[in-house]
Parts: structure tokens; C-alpha cells; sequence
């Protein structure tokens, strides 16, 4: 690739949301802000709550749980926004995050950090579903989760 095609590449490039198809959006948001110590978006304008806003907006009761997002404070990470759809998850996630919880950390030290995590993730209301032991050189390890709707992590 040339200098002038990685510039004309890079033009396009656009920043990045992650969806999630759910049931309860307001739940997982809570949930993931919590998991990547993003909050939740605060409502538009002056308003001070999102119920506030929605009901300014016309929408109805019923409809103000149908989308939701939590962002990263700093504005560096993608956003991630949190639809209702009708339908249940069915099988396994084909993408999924791998949540940074032992940056440079290394065998035992690594798995007890990310033993911590889970716990504290699980109190939250993830659910642990296997681990994977630390195999050198190639593989450090890591923790395989869901969230509370049972979208697959790891911690990582």
C-alpha cells in the first residue's frame, strides 16, 4: 500500500459503535458501564434524566427502555449502544469483547487479577463460563464470561 492510499484510507475511516441486540437495554448498560468503567450517556440538552427527556420527546412509557447507551468518559473507546429487540439470543456470539482486566500482568499474578474481576462482574450479574489456564508463550490465559443477558466475553 502507498503513502497516498493509506491517506486516502485513512479519510474514510469512521469512529466506531458497538451494538447490542437485548431485552432490557438499561440493564446491560448499567452492566457494561460498570465492566469498562464507562457511564451512562446523559440525556440531551438541559434535561436532567433520560425519563425527562423521553417524556419532552413524546415518547411513550412503554418505549423508554428500547435504547441505551454507555460511553467512555474520557470520549477515547467506542461507544456502546443497547437496542431491544423482540427475539432471545440463541447461540453463540460470533464477535465478542475481550475486556482488559491484567494488563502486563503474567501467570499466577494475571489469573488472580482476573479471578477478581469476575467475581466483582459477577456480582453485577455476569456469569462465569470457563477459564483457560495460561499455555507460554503464545496464550496468557483468560477467563471466558457472559453478561447478564448471556453475551459472551473474556477477560483478558
Amino acid at each position: 500500500m502507498t503513502d497516498e492510499s493509506r491517506q486516502q484510507a485513512a479519510a474514510v475511516i469512521r469512529d466506531v459503535q458497538i451494538t447490542f441486540d437485548c431485552a432490557d437495554p438499561a440493564r446491560l448498560a448499567t452492566f457494561w458501564a460498570e465492566a469498562l468503567g464507562y457511564q451512562v450517556q446523559a440525556p440531551p440538552g438541559d434535561f436532567e434524566s433520560w425519563d425527562q427527556a423521553l417524556e419532552a420527546m413524546g415518547v411513550p412509557p412503554e418505549n423508554r427502555n428500547d435504547a441505551s447507551a454507555v460511553v467512555d468518559p474520557d470520549g477515547a473507546r467506542p461507544r456502546l449502544f443497547f437496542q431491544r429487540v423482540p427475539e432471545r439470543k440463541q447461540v453463540k456470539n460470533r464477535v465478542h469483547l475481550d475486556v482488559r482486566a491484567a494488563p502486563g500482568l503474567t501467570g499466577d499474578a494475571r489469573m488472580a487479577a482476573l479471578e477478581t474481576e469476575a467475581e466483582r462482574l459477577v456480582s453485577h450479574g455476569a456469569k462465569r463460563l470457563g477459564r483457560h489456564e495460561p499455555t507460554p508463550p503464545l496464550a496468557a490465559g483468560h477467563l471466558i464470561m457472559a453478561d447478564p443477558e448471556g453475551n459472551e466475553f473474556c477477560l483478558d
